[in-house]
Parts: structure tokens; sequence; C-alpha cells
């Protein structure tokens, strides 16, 4: 496997997005059970959206926590629930791996929204770092990894706005899948002794 990938290369690819099922649970009930949903699982993939700032010196609160397993992602919209018990013991528990790139400021985050420990957190940038890729993004590792393309058209969108339009719940659970996916294809690398020339 190559070392790194130029933006023209990663432009040929096919795009790709989630295809599995995209939950937003908001009350209670619906929040226990997507937990309930995830822990069955001991890898998730993970990622987290803020609203961005056009204005020096302005600061938003994270709006959005993603969560993936399975065939399923869950968009947590923190805005509007705040960061719930039993998700911050999700994010506490040390047993289940969470995993996502560049997460140092996600999860910074996420604590000053609701002091927790945060446990069993992995950076799949560390991981290709130790086997010699040098492109860390998470595009430019969807390519090298999984030969997609996925889009970054909703980065800058406003997190906050009352629901979420198709393409936003698209994009985030996107996110948090390809982390996972990546993460998987990461560690067989690391297994069969693999690393990037």
């Amino acid at each position: 496997m190559n070392k790194s990938i130029t933006k023209e290369e990663i432009a040929e690819l096919p795009i790709r997005a989630f295809e599995g099922k995209i939950n937003v649970p908001l009350t209670e009930e619906e929040i226990y059970a997507a937990v309930d949903y995830l822990r069955r699982y001991p890898v998730l993939g993970f990622d987290t959206e803020t609203r961005p700032n056009f204005r020096k010196g302005q600061h938003n609160n994270v709006a959005l926590l993603q969560l993936s397993a399975g065939n399923e992602a869950f968009l947590f919209r923190l805005n509007k629930i705040k960061l719930p018990e039993v998700v911050k013991q999700l994010l506490a528990d040390t047993s289940i791996t969470k995993v996502g790139a560049a997460i140092h400021d996600d999860l910074k985050a996420l604590v000053k929204l609701s002091p927790f420990v945060p446990g069993g957190f992995v950076d799949v940038q560390t991981i290709a770092k130790q086997l010699g890729i040098e492109n860390l993004g998470l595009r430019p590792l969807a390519a090298m990894l999984m030969g997609i393309k996925i889009s970054k058209a909703q980065q800058t969108s406003n997190w906050e706005i009352p629901y979420l339009t198709a393409a936003q719940r698209l994009y985030a659970a996107t996110d948090a899948w390809v982390s996972l996916e990546i993460y998987t294809r990461l560690n067989a690398m690391l297994q069969q002794g693999i690393t990037a020339e």
C-alpha cells in the first residue's frame, strides 16, 4: 500500500456513504435503546460535529455525537439533549473501543459539555502513523484503505438547526461508519505486519 495519495487521485474514486439505518434518538426511551444497541458491539465508530464559527474568538459547544456499529448509526443531538448520563457511561467504558480520527479535540469538547473520563478511545491516525501512512485525514485514509471518496460538503453546515437535513444525517453517519471501517483495515494490517511503502 502507498504511503500517501493525492487530491487528484481521491477525486477519481467512486463516492460512497453509509448505507445502513440512521437513528436520531431524542427521548429518554430512544436514548436508552440506542445505548443498549451500541453496547452489544466491542468496537464503535465515533465522531462529533460542531457548528462552525466564521467570527474570530467565537466558540460553539459540540452539537452532535455520532456512534456507529453493525449497520446502524446513532446521531445524538447534544445541543438538544445535552450529554445524557447513560451516553457518558458508554463513552467512559474501557471495555468498548471507540475509534475515530483526530479525536483529541472531540473528547475535549465533550468533557467540557459535561465532565467524564473518556475510556477505550483509539485514534486511527495513531495506528496509520505507526504503519508509515502519511496522509492521516479521514478522507485520504478512506481513499487509501477502502478505495472510496467520502463527501465533505456538509462539514461546515449548521449542526444546530431544528431538524438535521437528510444530507447532514448521511454525512454525520458516514464519518462514524468510515472511522470504524478504517480501524478494521488498519488493525488487519498491524496483525499481518503490513506497512505502507
